[in-house]
């Protein structure tokens, strides 16, 4: 796991802490729906970033008889368990607060205090989510975004990127919700603005669970690591056919390969033995996100 993923969640977690108990003062001395809702958002976030940084401490565990190919997949676990709490209780809790002020709603006691707290919130949020961004676009290369998150292994920076993402358009909602019940007098968009909240978080929250359902269940190694193993195994003369090459992330550093691959015929079992290994060396040389690697000898089949 990389620093990197740490860093962006170490400072997602102290700026989602602040602004949380922030938004629950204002929402306390105001009585703004769209404002506890935002309160809610916050702490729901902060709970997300320790869930993250459990799982990533978890996904570090050595390998032992009980998981001999190590804890890597906790990362998978904990980020799908982030999404069903953003559901859960960021949108949920929103969508609720927000029908509830609307069948009852309350006046809007000292509105500057809300708009203080969302800009100063908009401010800090916003830098969270640059310094997201940034990593983000450093560890997705060449692939475009929507590309990179669909592809990653990683997801624990694509996830706090999605919060602060949610969060900024959140805030900007609250701020709109706030304004609008304060200039109008009309109450029920304060209760609208909470609405549109949770409808965010229950957004975000099913996309991240889709993204990460996948990596959890058992995805592959990307395309492009697929095409070498193959040129590798192709560059060996003693490879007659291969006959499927089948992967699976085990984390976002650990990669396992099996390979079948009918050998000639002519192939003595001492060339065999040393080919295997020569293969296997050459594989983990290539690409050393692939830790355990077995391979094969199976006669020719048609499937790829």
């Amino acid at each position: 796991m990389s620093s990197a993923s740490k860093k962006v969640i170490y400072a997602a977690l102290t700026g989602n802490t602040l602004i949380a108990l922030t938004k629950f003062v204002a929402a306390a001395i105001t009585g703004s729906s769209a404002m506890l809702s935002e309160g809610i958002h916050s702490l729901v976030d902060t709970g997300n970033q320790v869930l993250m940084l459990h799982g990533i401490r978890q996904a570090q565990k050595p390998a032992d008889a009980a998981f001999p190919f190590g804890h890597g997949k906790e990362i998978y676990f904990w980020s799908f368990i982030v999404a069903i709490l953003i559901f859960a209780l960021g949108g949920g809790i929103s969508v609720y607060e927000g029908v509830q002020h609307i069948q009852h709603p309350r006046a809007i006691e000292k509105p500057m205090i809300n708009y203080i707290v969302l800009g100063l919130a908009i401010l800090f949020e916003g830098a969270a989510w640059w310094f997201a961004l940034i990593e983000f676009s450093r560890a997705k290369g060449k692939w475009g975004y929507i590309e990179a998150v669909q592809r990653t292994k990683d997801p624990s920076i694509f996830v706090v990127l999605f919060e602060d993402s949610a969060a900024i358009l959140g805030l900007l909602v609250a701020f709109i919700g706030v304004a609008l019940s304060d200039f109008s007098g009309i109450l029920y968009f304060d209760g609208i603005a909470s609405i549109i909240i949770g409808l965010i978080l229950i957004g975000t929250a099913i996309w991240l669970a889709y993204e990460t359902k996948g990596l959890l269940i058992g995805e592959s190694a990307n395309v492009h690591v697929l095409r070498g193993i193959r040129e590798i195994l192709q560059a060996n003369p003693l490879v007659e056919h291969i006959n499927e090459v089948l992967t699976m992330h085990m984390g976002p550093d650990y990669i396992l390969a099996n390979i079948s691959v009918d050998f000639k015929d002519s192939a003595t079992a001492g060339e065999v033995e040393e080919v295997i290994a020569m293969i296997s060396e050459a594989i983990k040389q290539r690409y050393p996100q692939i830790k355990r690697i077995f391979i094969e000898a199976e006669a020719r089949r048609n499937q790829h």
